[in-house]
């Protein structure tokens, strides 16, 4: 479904990407871990097309999406088939929860009629285990663990193939944490769909990973099954795993 071959990187003096090669297949589910600044949030930039990489080439289901221009119809189907969950969850703070849930339907190529907008967004906030009632409430008046679930109705409120969880659990506790976890693992595979994560919570890869790849100088040191990755023998996976000062990611002390 993607497929990422040689994909260089920098702004300006720094490099971040140095020929990056990824293949993920559809369907299934691959966690990308690496340390903070490795480049991971590029990655998925680069993907997306917000960000164009300087070298490589990036095909989503067999077609070269690198030089899809903006504003284009191409790019906006290309887009269409997305969702994504926000680090922090994004949401816009003058929009009650049911209009950010269906930000995408109100608008553009997407657009419904608003009171089948509405209906589809409770439905998916029903999806993750929030009532109607606070379909009319603002994100300020959400706890940290429901905001990430608005977050998430977002991102699947139109049912994309492909969908991008950037740093699901930060800032939640561990309990919410398992809870995000299991509900991101449930839906991809009940939608089919091919899902993405960054993140740093091995708490996580472990519950959502089919694959795991780890990104660590600008490239893909490891990949391979979730199942194993503690075996794999990898120096900068088992570093970062056991979370140790010592090994081949060098940390600033």
């Amino acid at each position: 479904m993607i497929e990422l071959v040689d994909v260089h990187k920098a702004f300006g003096a720094n490099t971040v990407l140095t020929g990056v090669s990824l293949t993920l297949r559809k369907g299934r589910s691959m966690v990308i871990i690496g340390g903070s600044g490795t480049g991971k949030s590029v990655l998925l930039k680069c993907v997306l097309g917000l960000v164009q990489p300087d070298k490589g080439a990036i095909s989503v289901d067999g077609t070269d999406v690198t030089n899809l221009r903006q504003g284009t119809p191409e790019r906006d189907a290309f887009l269409a088939r997305f969702g994504m969950l926000f680090q922090g969850s994004a949401l816009f703070d003058s929009l009650p929860v049911w209009q950010n849930v269906a930000f995408r339907l109100l608008r553009g190529s997407l657009k419904k009629p608003r009171a089948e907008a509405r209906d589809i967004a409770i439905e998916k906030l029903r999806r993750v285990g929030l009532s109607s009632d606070v379909a009319d409430l603002f994100p300020a008046e959400l706890s940290g663990g429901m905001q990430k679930r608005v977050g998430l109705a977002r991102a699947i409120a139109t049912e994309p193939e492909i969908i991008f969880f950037d740093e699901p659990t930060t800032g939640l506790d561990p309990i919410m944490a398992g809870v995000i976890n299991d509900l991101i693992r449930g839906i991809a595979s009940e939608m089919g769909s091919t899902a993405m994560t960054i993140t740093h919570d091995m708490s996580s890869v472990r519950a959502i990973a089919d694959e795991v790849a780890m990104l660590h100088d600008g490239m893909i040191q490891w990949t391979g099954p979730a199942s194993e990755m503690d075996s794999c023998g990898d120096p900068c996976v088992a570093q970062f795993i056991a979370g140790s000062a010592e090994g081949p990611i060098k940390t600033v002390r």
